[in-house]
């Protein structure tokens, strides 16, 4: 991790939303009607719910980019719903889809935009710059003077992140902000910002159209109607066992045993270690070691710090210069490739994080078709591999556990029935005995 360090308090702050309204001149209907919410400090919450639901709008409100009609809004016990918008948005971090950042600006300026703004000096901007990189994963060298139309879709929104938790705010609001990446730099994204709230504690409210990210990253929530009204308020988990009617089931879908996948993180399934070697390693020591693997259970190297090591394996992982998982290579690859490391093995195209889903584990490994994939760091350094039978045990155990509440569920169903018919019996010999 990088300069801030975890701690078992929240820094976030408790958001209470009472009655909060908004109605638009010339609507009949409001737009948003009368939401009433309580979200604890350092909670991810997440709005999901059809276009035109009011979820967008509400989160708005929060920070009064769109002013509430009716209603109040507590942030940490504070009433803010008359305060000095502009004073209290610097209060707030705000992320949005295409990461809003200024092109005129370089990625410093646009980080330290909002402290700038509220006065801190030079020294300590300068100093929360560099921070808010490397927390984000971005070389501060690297990135420090570049304009945002240098950068890629996915490091603008990392960038748009650190620019919202520049200030420290204790709450942060999050609007689609993943929603114009590519389906894998939007994966790599998630696990970030899953990683950043199990290290910064903020209290995150994030609005998506798409379910899975919602049971991916929120802690808890918000299925919404039309004007937001809130259909069920719920743990990921709890919603897809128990949707609370056919509106919430409709979001939730067919395959919700294989959605759940979404709530098992790389970490909890066992990562492991395989002997790797680095792309500058001597070339007989990598032959030597391509004949060992498979024999020796040997650990990895270059870069595996803290993973023990596979056996019966008959391939190496070659990383890059930078420790990253560059190649697969197996026995013979490097003799039909005549010697050369160009030519040899297959390309690594998928990687995960440890924060990364079960789900997103499956995908990877069969992306790149090699029975595993390499678990990668906050800079996409190797840290272990986890395998496809290792992923298949946590699905078969997932299953299982459905079938058994499965079974307990028509158990309950079944006594209720049966205490049911007890009692209709009891009311029919008491009728005949009266009569």
């Amino acid at each position: 991790m990088g300069p801030t360090t975890s701690t078992s308090t929240p820094t976030g702050a408790t958001i209470e939303l009472e009655k909060l309204t908004k109605r638009y001149p010339g609507s009949g209907a409001p737009a948003v009607d009368s939401v009433n919410m309580e979200i604890s400090a350092g909670e991810l919450i997440v709005f999901v719910g059809p276009s035109g639901c009011g979820k967008s709008t509400t989160l708005k409100m929060i920070n009064r980019l769109i002013e509430p009609t009716g209603g109040r809004i507590r942030i940490g016990g504070e009433d803010v719903t008359d305060m000095d918008p502009v004073r209290l948005r610097r209060k707030i971090g705000y992320a949005i889809q295409a990461s809003g950042l200024f092109p005129h600006m370089t990625v410093a300026q646009n980080i330290a935009l909002v402290p700038k703004m509220v006065g801190w000096p030079k020294a300590r901007i300068a100093s929360r710059v560099e921070e808010m990189l490397d927390l984000v994963g971005l070389e501060p060298g690297e990135f420090h003077g570049r304009y945002p139309r240098q950068l890629s879709g996915g490091q603008q929104q990392r960038v748009g992140v650190a620019r919202a938790l520049a200030a420290d705010p204790p709450v942060l609001l999050m609007d689609e902000p993943f929603g114009a990446v590519d389906p894998i730099t939007r994966d790599h994204l998630q696990d970030e910002l899953i990683r950043l709230q199990h290290e910064l504690h903020k209290t995150i409210v994030f609005v998506t159209h798409d379910f899975d990210e919602a049971i991916k990253l929120g802690d808890r929530i918000a299925v919404l109607r039309e004007r937001s009204h809130i259909a069920q308020f719920d743990t990921p988990e709890a919603i897809l066992t128990n949707p609370a009617d056919a509106f919430v089931s409709g979001f939730v879908g067919a395959g919700a045993a294989l959605k759940r996948l979404n709530l098992t993180r790389v970490r909890d399934v066992g990562i492991t270690g395989c002997p790797t070697a680095n792309v500058d390693d001597p070339l007989q020591d990598i032959c030597d070691k391509l004949r060992s693997s498979g024999t020796s259970g040997m650990s990895g190297t270059s870069g595996t710090s803290g993973t023990s090591g596979t056996s019966g394996t008959s391939e190496i992982l070659l990383l890059d210069k930078r420790g990253r998982p560059y190649k697969w290579l197996r026995r013979g690859d490097l003799m039909r490739a005549k010697g050369s490391l160009a030519r040899a093995g297959t390309l690594v195209h998928a990687t995960v994080t440890r924060d990364a889903t079960v789900r997103d584990a499956l995908e990877a490994v069969l992306t790149d078709n090699a029975g595993r994939v390499a678990v990668t760091g906050r800079r996409g350094e190797y840290t272990g591999v986890v395998d496809m039978e290792t992923l298949m045990n946590s699905v078969h155990e997932l299953l299982e556990a459905d079938r058994l509440d499965a079974m307990e569920h028509r158990h309950e169903l079944e006594e209720a029935r049966t205490e049911q018919t007890h009692h209709e019996q009891e009311g029919v010999d008491s009728g005949e005995a009266k009569a």
